[in-house]
Order: C-alpha cells, then structure tokens, then sequence
C-alpha cells in the first residue's frame, strides 16, 4: 500500500504524549485523532521499511538556504542535485522544501537546515477535496459563498502550516452551447482562497476554506470546477452544469420636463426568479456636476422600485445598483448589478432672428439685376482668366522647344531694309561700313551694289 509521509516543520500549539528513545533519539507519537506523528528530535526521524514512496514537506526560516536530508547510510540529498536523482522530486520554495522520496531507504534519517523548532512528521493516508456543491439557480453580477475541506482518510487535516502549500482554485468552464451568450467564452479563473483565517475565511489552520466570488462572466451553461493544487499533489470535484442566467432586473428612465421636476429610474423584478418582497436595494448615485448621493430602496410585495433623481440640468448620470434578497429556492443572495447610465444632451442655444427690413419690389428688382451683373462679371473673368492661362502655357512651351530642341535663340533677328544707319556730313564711316567711291564720285554698299545719289548737269 502506498503511503504519504507529510513532514510538517512548525511550531506547536497543544502538548504531545511523547514516548523516548534514548538510543536514537527518534520517538513516536500517536494521538487520538488516529494520526500518527513522529517529532524531529535533534532533526531525526525513521522511515519504516514497508514504505514505498515519502512526501515530507519541511517548513523552514523565510529566506533560509534548503534544507539537506541524510540518509541512513549517511549518504546526503541536496535540491540542488535532486534533479540527477531518478526517484527523488524536490521543489525548493521561499519557505518550505517539498519533497517526494520513491522507495527510500528504511532506517533512520536526519535533516539538516534552519527548520522551525519542536516540529514534527504527520503521517498521511489518501488525501480528498470535499466540497459544497453549487446552488443551481444563479444569475450574473451575484456574489456566490463556497467552501471546501481537504480530508486525510475521509478526516480532516488539522496541521496550521499546511495552508501556505494548498490553494483552492475554482474555475468556470464554458460548455459551448451555441444558444447561449458563453459560446466560445473558454475558461474563467473565478477565485483562489486559502486556509489564512483572511478574507472570507472562517477560521485559520482548519482545513477547510472558505471564500466568496462575484459572477462577472457571460451568462450561459458552466461547468464548475474546483481543485486544491501543490507542486506535487492535485485533487479536482467537477460538478454537475448550472445555468448563470442575465440579472431579474430591468430599468425604464422617465427623463424630467422641465427644472422643477427630477428624473424617474423604474426597477422591474422579474418574479420567476427572485421574491419581491424581500428584495432590498441599495447604491450610490452620480450626477453630471460630481455630486453623489446614497440611496435605499426598502423591500415592496410590488414588481417596481421608483428612484428619483436631482435633475442637474445636462450631462451624464450613473446608478450604482447593490441587491439583496431571497430566491425562489429560498437562497438567499447578494448581487452587484451593471451599473446603469444615462445622458442628458446639452441644449442647442436660439440665435435671435434679425428684424426683416421692408424692401419694396423696384429696389429688389434693381438689387436682383446687380447680382446678375455681378455673377455675369464674375464668370467673364473667370473664362479670361482661363484663356490667358492657356496661352502663357503655350507660350512657355514654344520659348522651351526654341532654346532646347531648335538650339535657337530665344527671340529671332528682324532686319528692316528701308532702314539704314546714316552717317553724317563730314563724318567718316564706322568701320566695317566705308563704301567703295565709284568713278562717278558715288559710293558703293559693303554689298556690291552701286547707289548714284549724283543728278545730271542736264
């Protein structure tokens, strides 16, 4: 039969009936409560021979070095070589050493380390997670209360410091019915307590935990599942699948007329679900100048709650909505409901209407025709501006060919025949525009040509 060796290093808060050894110093303990204990005398302990695999979980100083087992043959285990070790598991944490020995060596052991003083060694059966099963009507925004207990041997497990090694985790689990709202949601962590005496807890080192978690998932089909987890050791209850059904709440606004009178929020309990009559509601209201203002609607055999609200003009309003009561199972809940907003549009301002002056139909005929005149103008210079456009872009491009593909100048030489440069009486010519002086006494162009400017004597 396999068995687990639990070695709880802690502190001890009741007496023990020890019988001594003298010889070896390793003494066994056994209490009422059917568990055996062996106490660490000078760090000592034994490991019968019919044991075939050992879990001992040390509880050390917070931040002190692992601790290091001795075997019987004085062979040394460390953490630090565990790992090249085919049957030992060794998981070094900040305050504990948890470690997993398959087929350990019979006979006495020791540890050394900075462990807790007058400790001891619980010896463990099979270990169980016992848990309430989960009410099957439940609704999103509600905060649910579970609780769970680890068994030894279906008895519980009253060692203190096994809380700082054992969680229980829940988790929601979305069973992909595509007719509901959590298709497709996958799985949602919803809570992790444990044995601490804090939050929801009860009562510190007692094995059972106790906590409290707020449906803010989708609605739909789930499966709970609730497990408690060491690094070596796992126990998983999977329940049955409950619906989480949307709020039994509904809200109408009536939005206020006029300054004089407040908004109206109506509340409306869906019966099929919770009773009215016991249904309390209280909250906080927010209002658009950062105003707030508590509430508390009491408990009406009637399906509506009315709250009335300060009309503060424009802006944004926000309820925050607590709500308590009974079920039609007769379970009493609490829920947090979707906080529920409304908006109040700012007023557009009137611009005041100019006085109309009176025109009589002559000066609105003559105002008429110079507006004609004017987009008649106006359209006129907008197609001239249009064709001289046009034609200094053709411009440009005829210089632009010219220069560059032509290799001519720019502006091309214009030569005026009828007009000549004269020289004056007297004068000599400019070089390069003496002429030739004929026989006849007249003169000649650089160009060949004889021009007679002499008259007959006849």
């Amino acid at each position: 039969m396999k068995i687990l060796l639990l070695a709880i290093i802690m502190a001890l808060t009741m007496p023990l009936a020890l019988s001594a050894n003298n010889d070896d110093k390793i003494t066994l303990l056994k209490r009422d409560s059917g568990q055996n204990e062996i106490p660490l005398l000078d760090n000592r302990f034994r490991i019968d021979y019919k044991v075939n695999e050992i879990t001992l979980l040390f509880f050390r100083k917070r931040g002190a070095p692992a601790v290091i087992l001795v075997q019987p043959n004085g062979s040394k285990l460390y953490a630090t070589s565990a790992i090249k070790e085919p049957n030992v598991d060794w998981f070094d944490e900040l305050s504990y050493d948890l470690i997993t020995i398959r087929e350990p060596m019979a006979g006495p052991w020791q540890v050394i380390g900075s462990i807790l003083p007058d400790s001891r060694i619980v010896v463990l059966g099979d270990i169980d997670l016992k848990v309430e099963p989960l009410p099957a009507l439940l609704f999103r925004g509600e905060t649910v209360k579970i609780t769970g207990q680890v068994l030894n041997d279906n008895e519980p497990i009253n060692v203190g410091l096994f809380r700082d090694v054992v969680s229980l985790h829940v988790d929601f689990i979305s069973t992909n019915n595509s007719d509901y709202a959590n298709f497709g949601a996958g799985t949602h962590n919803v809570a992790q307590f444990k044995d601490d005496g804090r939050g929801f807890d009860e009562r510190p080192k007692d094995g059972i935990f106790t906590g409290e978690f707020k449906l803010v998932f989708p609605a739909g089909q789930w499966q709970p599942e609730l497990y408690i987890e060491t690094p070596l050791l796992k126990r998983t209850v999977v329940q049955d699948v409950l619906e989480v059904k949307e709020p039994p709440f509904s809200y109408d606004i009536a939005l206020a007329q006029d300054d004089a009178h407040e908004h109206k929020l109506t509340i409306t309990l869906d019966p099929s679900v919770v009773k009215p009559e016991t249904v309390l509601i209280q909250g906080k209201i927010y209002y658009p100048n950062n105003e707030e203002q508590m509430f508390n609607l009491e408990g009406s055999k009637l399906l509506t709650r009315e709250l009335l609200i300060k009309n503060y003009d424009w802006g944004r309003y926000s309820v925050e909505l607590s709500v308590f009561g009974t079920n039609v199972n007769d379970r009493e809940f609490m829920a947090t409901l979707p906080t529920y907003k409304f908006e109040i549009e700012r007023p557009i301002e009137a611009v005041p209407e100019l006085p109309e002056s009176i025109i009589t139909a002559a000066e609105q005929k003559e105002i008429d025709r110079a507006i004609r005149e004017a987009q008649s103008m106006s359209t006129i210079m907008f197609i001239s501006l249009i064709i001289g456009g046009n034609l200094i872009v053709l411009l440009i491009g005829w210089l632009a060919i010219r220069k560059f593909v032509q290799k001519k100048p720019l502006l091309p030489k214009v030569s005026i025949p009828f007009l000549k440069k004269k020289t004056a009486a007297g004068e000599e010519p400019a070089v390069g525009e003496k002429n030739e002086v004929g026989k006849n006494g007249s003169k000649s162009d650089k160009s060949g040509e004889i021009l007679n400017l002499s008259m007959s004597d006849d």
